[in-house]
């Protein structure tokens, strides 16, 4: 299926996916402001080594990646709106507590708090593009929108916090609890008002529908209205049972482990590196580095997916994982001070991004079906497991072998990553009529 990156579809957009991409601006501004430099506060103030970082960052990573997929699932079942809120009031709670405490135990325990919160928060959010974008291609541009958002945020919340000082104080974490507590607010606002919405297009269908009067749109709101009211979800245990039958799926979970954690050595691993490697500047090279990965991918996501909409999914998921490949051997073997040299690995790891990203969101929201689409972006948190993996394992290769065999084994990764792309059109799937509830739709 080609892509359609027609601006005219922005006009589509409800006033919730709106809140959405506005929120994810704010939200990860705030948290890039002080989140990258969490592994430098820990070994400034507690002298840790890198397996040791690696070991708490990990630890509740992986603890949120179930959590994640448990919360995909129920979103299907109790609503997406719930879900969300619930994960919401946990950010601010969390990155409040984490802006008081002083012992490592108070640091494991409200960082795996917070894991938990972006792990629940992410497949809700994701599912809701979905409920209300039913146009495919309009979906598309949407979940791009909300990723270039994330980006500008990201592009201007470590420059923010290099600028007022934030790098190294505890108490900036405020500033991300402040941003989700608005945000709940604005979320409040926007899903009363969608909720008007939907009862008055409602209303205006069975209005129609009385009179005898065709509307094809409106028949249709009238019959995904019944279907939500008369259709029970699917219960986690027929959820849990498809997934295992899915073998794309599966396939897709192991290999975007692999590309995570690839990816997850930037956030821990390569800061650790330059830490101990004692480069000059570290600072301002670790706000560069992530300044400069956010400003590639906010400059080229949409002209990447223009040249590319031709293209399959599988394909450019493909030159994706080879441009990563050579970020990383450019890692690998980049001199310590050459400070430019470690900007132009990023960009190169910054347009693989910027290709890959967004695509595993499509490719994840093609591949599930409506009733069970919570489940299957619940499924996908599972390929946090790589970030999780990422900062354990990447710690544990620099304090055995050191950094270039850590971009050397990681460039090796995404020849399997590949391998896994070239083959997952071949594998079954299961038969998705059998676990939907019978519904006004089925006849």
């Amino acid at each position: 299926m080609q892509s359609d990156v027609s601006f005219r579809r922005l006009k589509q957009f409800p006033q919730l996916m709106w809140i959405l991409v506005f929120g994810a601006f704010i939200t990860r501004g705030s948290y890039y402001m002080v989140w990258p430099f969490l592994a430098v506060i820990l070994y400034e103030k507690f002298s840790l080594s890198a397996t040791e970082v690696g070991l708490i960052l990990s630890s509740a990573a992986l603890v949120a990646v179930f959590v994640g997929f448990i919360g995909g699932a129920l979103s299907d079942r109790f609503g997406r709106h719930q879900l969300m809120y619930a994960s919401g009031i946990l950010y601010v709670i969390s990155f409040s507590l984490l802006a008081q405490v002083d012992t490592i135990s108070g640091y494991i325990v409200v960082i795996t708090l917070c894991s938990i919160a972006t792990a629940i928060w992410q497949p809700p959010t994701s599912a809701l593009i979905g409920d209300i974008i039913r146009d495919a291609k309009t979906r598309e541009l949407a979940m791009q929108a909300r990723y270039f958002a994330v980006n500008v945020g990201s592009a201007i919340g470590p420059m923010l916090g290099v600028r007022f000082g934030l790098t190294g104080q505890q108490s900036s974490f405020y500033i991300t609890a402040c941003a989700f507590a608005f945000l709940l607010v604005l979320l409040f606002w926007g899903f009363s008002q969608e909720k008007k919405k939907q009862q008055k297009l409602v209303s205006l269908a069975q209005e129609k529908a009385n009179k005898n009067i065709g509307d094809q749109q409106l028949k249709e709101v009238l019959l995904q209205s019944e279907m939500t009211e008369k259709s029970p979800p699917a219960k986690l245990s027929q959820t849990v049972k498809i997934l295992i039958q899915d073998k794309v799926l599966q396939c897709l979970i192991a290999a975007n482990i692999l590309c995570m954690f690839i990816y997850g050595q930037m956030d821990t691993s390569l800061i650790q590196y330059l830490n101990r490697a004692h480069v000059p500047n570290l600072l301002q090279l670790i706000s560069s580095m992530i300044f400069t990965n956010a400003c590639v991918i906010v400059t080229s996501q949409f002209v990447l997916l223009r040249l590319m909409a031709q293209l399959t999914l599988i394909n450019r998921i493909q030159i994706g994982l080879v441009l990563l490949a050579c970020s990383q051997l450019w890692l690998a073997f980049n001199p310590l001070t050459f400070f430019w040299g470690w900007i132009g690995a990023i960009i190169v790891m910054s347009l693989a991004e910027a290709i890959l990203f967004p695509t595993m969101n499509v490719h994840i929201d093609r591949l599930a079906p409506d009733h069970l689409r919570g489940a299957y972006f619940g499924a996908a948190s599972f390929y946090s497991l790589g970030f999780a993996l990422a900062p354990l394992g990447g710690g544990i290769i620099l304090d055995s072998l050191g950094g270039f065999w850590l971009f050397i084994i990681s460039s090796a990764l995404c020849a399997v990553v590949i391998y896994l792309y070239s083959i997952i059109e071949s594998l079954p799937r299961p038969d998705f009529t059998k676990t939907k509830v019978p519904s006004l739709a089925d006849g």
